[in-house]
């Protein structure tokens, strides 16, 4: 599979694309038409430490979508965050150079960030952890915002740097952060057919997964094994339900597990502790706290 490469600074990632030296030591707006990748990177997994928005902005845009793939002309915004791995390629940057069209990646480092309110908020935006093949396809108005407020960005780092550069810096990525959650917001309506879809396969497969004879032999089934089984990311999966359903994976699991405790709970004479290991805990009193902490008491008084 090759060599890691470890990724742990801005300098590192433009000497990697054969880009001019970095004018901010933290933050870069790298234009992906005027990269000259140096060729001893090419097909080495990488690991960064730094956040990454990029637009694609091509008519080859063919992202998928859990099983399946739907096109999009306009543009698409992938994110990374720090400890995501991915591969150098370079035939894929042929057609980004020669179509004409802006494509960017905005790089920052955690450093950046560390000590401001967005640096203890940063994992609320959970696209970060999306797959790249939950892309954000943007519209051209909505391209033009979030394009508007990188080069603005660009604009203050290149600037003579103030006691208010990092500030207005850091105002400008929340700013198009936060744009970026209402643009999901309206790709999860438009999608809502597909969505509707998704939701429906969930529940088959949750349905599945929470049979007693399933819970037994394989355990309580996680977020991230139930969201690989319909092929998403599990904060995709999660966004998604919570927009369609009002109520996450791990909300939908624990829900499906109530129910089934207290069909056991009212329907056997079966002690707790058996009742316990048949729904897949580990030791009963990890029940006994679920149990309480979904229904206001513990198993035995709501037997009673």
């Amino acid at each position: 599979m090759g060599n890691i490469l470890r990724v742990e600074s801005i300098s590192l990632l433009h000497e990697i694309f054969g880009y001019d030296k970095p004018k901010h030591p933290l933050i870069s707006l790298i234009d992906l038409t005027h990269i000259s990748p140096v060729s001893k990177y090419q097909h080495m997994q990488v690991v960064t430490g730094l956040y990454t928005i990029s637009l694609k902005n091509g008519i080859n845009c063919d992202v998928k979508y859990g099983r399946q793939y739907y096109d999009f002309d306009e543009g698409s915004l992938v994110f990374m965050a720090p400890g995501q791995v991915t591969m150098v390629e370079y035939g894929s940057y042929d057609k980004v150079i020669t179509d004409g069209k802006e494509n960017w990646m905005l790089c920052f480092h955690p450093d950046l960030i560390r000590k401001s309110k967005l640096g203890s908020k940063i994992n609320e935006y959970s696209f970060f952890s999306y797959d790249v093949n939950e892309a954000l396809h943007l519209s051209e108005y909505e391209k033009n915002i979030v394009t508007s407020i990188v080069r603005s960005i660009e604009h203050e780092y290149c600037q003579n740097i103030d006691v208010y550069s990092q500030d207005v810096i850091i105002s400008n990525i929340e700013l198009l952060l936060n744009h970026c959650n209402r643009f999901y917001g309206r790709q999860f309506i438009t999608r809502s057919t597909i969505n509707k879809d998704v939701v429906s396969q969930f529940e088959t497969l949750i349905r599945n997964q929470i049979d007693l004879e399933c819970l037994e032999e394989k355990g309580i089934p996680s977020v991230k094994s139930l969201a690989h089984e319909l092929g998403y990311s599990p904060n995709y999966l999660s966004d998604l339900l919570k927009k369609e359903t009002g109520k996450n994976v791990q909300e939908h699991i624990q829900l499906h597990l109530v129910e089934k405790a207290k069909t056991l709970l009212l329907n056997t004479s079966e002690p707790v502790y058996q009742i316990s290991y048949r729904l897949g805990f580990e030791y009963p009193s990890h029940f006994s706290k679920f149990f309480k902490a979904q229904t206001g008491m513990s198993p035995v008084s709501f037997r009673k």
